[in-house]
């Protein structure tokens, strides 16, 4: 009685081993087919798209730390500049004085004075005051009023804060460059959010021709995202 059970169990198991293999050989339907690719595509999308997304956001994160320090420079080729120009302007003052205390002096036939602010001139203005000098000044009606007038007359602070006013200004538009930059990243990466939304939004319709339509849009902006990134300069 024993062994009939047994062959009827042995039967039974074998009877659902060949069932389960017929189920298992049984051809995929269409849908199950069309199910399986829009499963491996949206796979492929969400990592792609993962992978953009994180770039984008990576650079944009790179662009705005370069923006602050293109600032930041310019800032203090702004102060340098500034700093140049105010000491340039004492300069000038302090040639004019010395002109001015020179000039009266001569004129009150206090030459021994006169040669001690003559010796108190500074390099720059003292080209200046010879070449002024070799115009006869007060005998030549056309000479220049002074030695501030002459074009030998500079000052070499002046020129260093046109120049570092000049860096400052190239500098701060580079840092617009870096901050426009910058902010197409993230507009990229918001894109590329987007994409994300309708590749997961579309695994919610079992209508697979709204799927498709969605996933369409998607693959079109993914790759529109990623020629943005081709594209876009990298730090």
């Amino acid at each position: 009685m024993s062994t009939s059970k047994e062959e009827q169990k042995d039967v039974a198991t074998q009877q659902s081993t060949s069932a389960s293999k017929k189920e298992q050989k049984q051809p995929l339907t269409r849908q199950e087919r069309t199910d399986r690719w829009f499963q491996v595509i949206t796979a492929i999308m969400l990592g792609v798209v993962a992978l953009a997304t994180a770039w984008s956001g990576y650079q944009a994160t790179r662009w705005a730390g370069e923006q602050s320090t293109l600032y930041a420079q310019a800032s203090a080729l702004r102060v340098e500049s500034t700093r140049a120009s105010t000491l340039a302007g004492q300069y000038k003052l302090y040639d004019s004085i010395s002109v001015n205390n020179w000039l009266n002096a001569y004129t009150q036939g206090n030459t021994k004075l006169a040669k001690i602010f003559e010796r108190r001139f500074r390099p720059e203005l003292q080209v200046a005051f010879t070449a002024w000098m070799a115009t006869n000044p007060f005998t030549n009606p056309n000479a220049p009023p002074g030695p501030l007038f002459m074009p030998q007359y500079k000052v070499s602070l002046d020129e260093k804060a046109n120049q570092l006013d000049a860096e400052a200004a190239k500098t701060f538009a580079e840092g617009q460059v870096a901050k426009e930059q910058g902010d197409a990243y993230v507009l990229n990466t918001v894109f590329l959010a987007t994409v994300l939304f309708l590749t997961a939004m579309a695994e919610n319709f079992t209508w697979n021709s709204i799927r498709a339509v969605i996933l369409g849009i998607a693959l079109v902006m993914l790759l529109f995202g990623v020629y943005h990134l081709i594209i876009y300069p990298v730090i």
